[in-house]
């Protein structure tokens, strides 16, 4: 079978998933926000707005990652699965650290990536919501 992710920059790839999720690791925002295009879209799964808080461009979502990384130094993600079709690709992931306000993650979530020449222009994060009530 030809290696068509050779021939097109947009074909997200395993290694490519691999290297994105290390930079999320180390918590480099630099190192991060190098897998963004200039013009990316970054979707957080919590925020204000129905699709949680719109980041847009490489500046917003360094300066989300920097202050996220303030509140939750030790924020991690165990990678469990990669789903790939052509330029997009899923991560499917849990998310642990503990805030400095004391709250705990260790939330089941998955990542949407669209990607354009190699880089990341969209991202839509979501995962589980924790509840403590019984209910629906």
């Amino acid at each position: 079978m030809p290696d068509v992710s050779a021939a097109d920059p947009d074909i997200a790839t395993p290694e490519l998933m691999k290297a994105i999720s290390a930079s999320f690791n180390s918590r480099d925002v630099d190192r991060i926000v190098a897998h963004f295009t200039d013009d990316a879209t970054f979707w957080l799964a919590r925020g204000p707005e129905p699709v949680g808080r719109t980041l847009a461009g490489k500046a917003a979502i360094r300066k989300a990652l920097a202050d996220r990384f303030k509140v939750i130094p030790d924020m991690r993600w165990e990678h469990k699965e990669y789903v790939f079709a052509g330029n997009r690709a899923i991560s499917v992931w849990t998310v642990k650290g503990k805030g400095a306000d004391g709250e705990s993650l260790n939330y089941q979530g998955c990542d949407i990536y669209t990607f354009r020449g190699g880089k990341i222009c969209a991202k839509d994060t979501y995962w589980k919501q924790v509840e403590h009530k019984d209910r629906l």
